[in-house]
Order: structure tokens, then C-alpha cells, then sequence
């Protein structure tokens, strides 16, 4: 089912169902009623990641105070999706649209990884969790991605699941189409791994390419910024081993 645009929807921590009243928070309350400036009775979508979508009533209880009271399931809870998208940091001003495009494009699990060129730092997960219900609340999206720990590459690596193929994307890579190597392979679950602004060192590209459960692609004949090289990547994964296959 599609979901409804033309009504506002609301990330809520709380857990839906028929007639259990929301209280919104003061950051909600500010939203809904200075900047939309949604009157009594008016309807709104919420949805908590868990029990899917529910059309709900506003209601004015005090001058400051909003209650939204679920009336309807309209669309049920589906699963999260099953790619992981794991990231070096960027700088603080494109970490917004790095983790807006992850959930848009349909990552389940988006964990920071430290490599030895990274240059952003993560201040804050919260930070970056308020960012994928933004992104899911402006797209329509019902399972908002898990938001892990940071990891050393490293370590990442000496823990890492064989049944979980990594994807990493090589810049130093001497070929220029990623579709046939993609193509070839025949796993179940996949991650996909983006390096940092400065790329993956020397080390790093070793590391990576000696594993078995790794896999190295291209993404064409052009130097990508890591915030572009992340979207080519997932459009390019989710084509041939994803959700638009």
C-alpha cells in the first residue's frame, strides 16, 4: 500500500493502537500547532517503526498540551529491509544527507565505521536517528533503519558474519562497470561499505580484498564524493541484488 502524501505524518516513540492516546512532545507540540498550525480535530499519520501506520485525531486538552488519538490502521508494519549500509563519517554539514539517502534508498541497519583516513566524527547517535525519522516521515517509510554503534574497520571486519557479504565500493579499482560483477553473485544478505572523503588506505584496499566475504566494485570512470559514490551504490545494488530487482 502507498503511502498517503497529501497528509502529515509524525515519527512517535509510543506504541499505536485504536483509541490509546499520544501525548505529543513539546518539540511536536511546537510543530503541529505554531508552525502547521493544525486545529482541533484535525488528522495526522503516525507510525513508530513497530506497529505500522494509524490516521489519528488532534485534540487540545490545554492551551499546551496536544493529545493524538489513533483511530485507524492504514497501513500494516513491514519488515525492516534487509541491506546494511555501513559508512566512514563525513563532516558534520553532508552527515544529514548521507543518512537521509540511506534510509530513502532502503538500508535496515546504518553503523558508522572508523577507517584511518576518516574525517568526520559521530558527536551524537541520537543525531543521526533524528535524521532517518526525518528522512522516513518526508518519504513515507514505516521500518526506520537501526542506528548502531561506531566500529574500527578492523574490528568490524575480525567479528564480521561470513553469511553477510560486504560490498565495498574501490576507487582504486582498475574496471568501470559494477553490473556484472554484481550480477555474479549469488548471496542472500549483503552490506554496503563506503569509505571516507580521503578513500580507503593502501592497507585498508588489502585487508578488504583478502577476504572471502568481501567484494570489491567500481562505480564508473568518474571521482565520486563519498556522499555521491553512496547513493550510485545502493541504486546499483538495489537494481541487481535488491528491492527494485
Amino acid at each position: 500500500m502507498r503511502a498517503n502524501f497529501r497528509m502529515q505524518r509524525l515519527f512517535v516513540e509510543a506504541d499505536l493502537a485504536a483509541s490509546i492516546e499520544v501525548a505529543a512532545s513539546p518539540d511536536q507540540f511546537n510543530y503541529l500547532s505554531n508552525v502547521l498550525r493544525l486545529e482541533e480535530g484535525s488528522e495526522i499519520l503516525l507510525f513508530n517503526g513497530r506497529d505500522g501506520e494509524w490516521r489519528a485525531d488532534i485534540h487540545y486538552p490545554s492551551r499546551k498540551k496536544i493529545l493524538l488519538k489513533p483511530v485507524e490502521q492504514t497501513r500494516p508494519q513491514p519488515p525492516l529491509p534487509d541491506l546494511h549500509y555501513l559508512f566512514a563519517p563525513l563532516k558534520t554539514g553532508r552527515m544529514d544527507y548521507l543518512i537521509q539517502k540511506a534510509v530513502e534508498m532502503g538500508a535496515g541497519l546504518i553503523r558508522p565505521v572508523i577507517t584511518q583516513h576518516v574525517q568526520g566524527k559521530i558527536h551524537s547517535l541520537d543525531k543521526l536517528s533524528a535524521y532517518a525519522m526525518e528522512a522516513a516521515e518526508q518519504c513515507g517509510i514505516l521500518a526506520v533503519p537501526e542506528i548502531a554503534e561506531p566500529v574500527k574497520l578492523v574490528d568490524l571486519l575480525a567479528t564480521w558474519p561470513k553469511d553477510r557479504r560486504i560490498i565495498y565500493c574501490d576507487e582504486g579499482d582498475a574496471g568501470q562497470n559494477p553490473l556484472p560483477i554484481l550480477q555474479g553473485l549469488k548471496d542472500e544478505h549483503y552490506a554496503l561499505l563506503i569509505g571516507p572523503e580521503g578513500g580507503f588506505s593502501e592497507e585498508e584496499r588489502q585487508m578488504l580484498r583478502g577476504l572471502d566475504f568481501v567484494t570489491p566494485i567500481p562505480l564508473g570512470p568518474r571521482i565520486l564524493r563519498a556522499d555521491t559514490a553512496a547513493v550510485a551504490a545502493f541504486a546499483v545494488m538495489q537494481v541487481t541484488l535488491g528491492d527494485w530487482n
